[in-house]
């Protein structure tokens, strides 16, 4: 415990300090979240997260992973333009700890290039156009184990991160997430995620005759080489949840999440020091076999063309099917474009190897 209160102190004032000396927005790809039935949810999982998506939700879950177990996950964004792919294993190590290993894409490709649409005599010349790609990739590699206090669990991600722009640059990043889950004996939950905890960083490698040929294709843009170095603060993410049961085959699955970043935005709950904006989700089985989620959150205060302000929000609704060890599910977010982003689409699928034994 006394180890858990140092790293929730030394987590705390680099968050402080960071926020206000670096770069906040770095590998915000990696903040998208994975599965479909988290986002079904609104995210709203920390603290009840359970299975081979722990290693991005809640790396103390995958303790309860009894058997290897794949996930997969597709989604396609700003109309199908970028896409966003995910893959993820887990399994247990002995009856008190597990591993698991995930890997995210979030890509456009075939971009055009026309850097060199004009000729050294200024004429406009098709062939000269090419094709690149822009993709992030994270790597995450976690691992979780039983704390001798029941009902504890703690655990860590570390995370490599590789971001490529064409042949213009490239970069590579590196960093930790730590994370607790907490059990009751009436079956309350409670979840820690706290992320980039080693502040997540970057180094750019930039290609300069590459970044020459797009100064002289647009002039009076773009004159100075970006920055080669970029810092993610911490963020932490605090949850609680609690499974009813009804009849025996029906059960009511409810979650509430605190997402914080320590800087000041436009989330309902704001400061200096940190902002705050809650998800509420909820999941309605039959026989756990049949599911149907809803959820609620990405509370922004937005400002209006009159200079007034108003509460704006995501909400999300989503479906699931269980059986004997695959699990498929979908979610639709953004429903009636309550926020800035487009709507989603969202599919993924779950295999406990269980079912081949």
């Amino acid at each position: 415990m006394k180890a858990l209160l140092t790293t929730t102190l030394v987590f705390l004032v680099a968050a402080s300090v960071v926020s206000q000396t670096v770069r906040k927005y770095s590998n915000e790809f990696m903040n998208i979240g994975v599965d479909a039935a988290a986002m079904g949810m609104s995210n709203a999982v920390v603290a009840h997260s359970a299975d081979v998506n722990s290693g991005y939700w809640n790396p103390a879950g995958l303790v309860h992973v009894a058997d290897k177990q794949l996930a997969l996950m597709h989604s396609s964004y700003f109309a199908n333009i970028a896409n966003y792919d995910y893959l993820a294993f887990a399994m247990p190590l002995d009856e008190r700890s597990a591993i698991g290993v995930s890997v995210i894409r979030f890509a456009v490709d075939d971009i055009l290039n026309t850097t060199q649409l004009i000729d050294e005599e200024g004429n406009i010349n098709y062939d000269r156009i090419s094709l690149f790609s822009t993709a992030d990739y994270g790597v995450t590699f976690s691992y979780a184990r039983n704390l001798p206090l029941d009902g504890l669990n703690y655990g860590v991600s570390a995370k490599v991160i590789r971001r490529i722009i064409g042949d213009f640059a490239s970069s590579w990043g590196f960093g930790l997430d730590a994370a607790i889950q907490f059990e009751t004996k009436n079956n309350w939950k409670f979840g820690i995620m706290a992320r980039d905890i080693t502040t997540t960083f970057n180094a750019w490698a930039i290609d300069e005759e590459k970044f020459a040929e797009i100064q002289n294709a647009i002039e009076g843009e773009n004159q100075e080489l970006p920055e080669t170095t970029e810092i993610t603060i911490p963020k932490l993410q605090v949850g609680v949840s609690k499974k009813f049961i009804f009849r025996y085959d029906y059960s009511l699955l409810a979650a509430v999440d605190l997402h914080v970043r320590f800087e000041q935005n436009n989330d309902i709950i704001s400061t200096s020091f940190a902002s705050v904006t809650p998800s509420v989700g909820f999941e309605f089985g039959y026989l756990d076999m049949v599911f149907l989620r809803t959820g609620v959150g990405n509370f922004q205060n937005e400002l209006q063309i009159d200079n007034t302000e108003r509460v704006s929000f995501q909400p999300s609704l989503g479906v699931g099917f269980k059986y004997k060890g695959i699990q498929v599910d979908y979610a639709f977010t953004d429903i009636g474009d309550q926020s800035v982003a487009l709507y989603s689409n969202v599919f993924s699928l779950k295999l406990d190897f269980s079912i081949f034994r």
